[in-house]
């Protein structure tokens, strides 16, 4: 039987740092590595829904869901990973970022609009 889900980031953190010290990994997971591991499992999981239509991507074949979950899954290790790295604290950041976006877009102006925050 397999392992539980970790239930929080850090039990997240502690597993995947687990993984990369058992391969001695740790040596290469620099923040500038870690970043451009984001964008390239990013680019991925991206190359998942290229050429698809709205209506394609909102329903896709079990195949193709399971290649998305394991690329949103990299894209979260490595995201986890170069927060570990800095010192930062994910859902702290998350939080922050939200309150700075709900300055930026109130919602009673930008209700129902995809216009960027300078543009309405």
């Amino acid at each position: 039987m397999a392992d539980p889900a970790p239930r929080s980031l850090d039990e997240l953190a502690a597993l995947i740092r687990a993984f990369a010290s058992e391969r001695d990994w740790d040596q290469f997971h620099t923040p500038k590595n870690l970043a451009m591991g984001v964008a390239i499992e990013a680019a991925e999981l991206m190359e998942e829904f290229h050429w698809l239509t709205p209506e394609e991507s909102r329903a896709l074949a079990p195949e193709r869901l399971a290649a998305v979950k394991h690329e949103i899954a990299d894209v979260l290790v490595y995201l986890v990973l170069l927060a570990d790295k800095l010192g930062i604290d994910l859902m702290a950041a998350a939080a922050e970022k939200v309150a700075i976006n709900a300055a930026k877009y109130p919602a009673d102006t930008v209700r129902g609009k995809a216009t960027k925050y300078d543009k309405y």
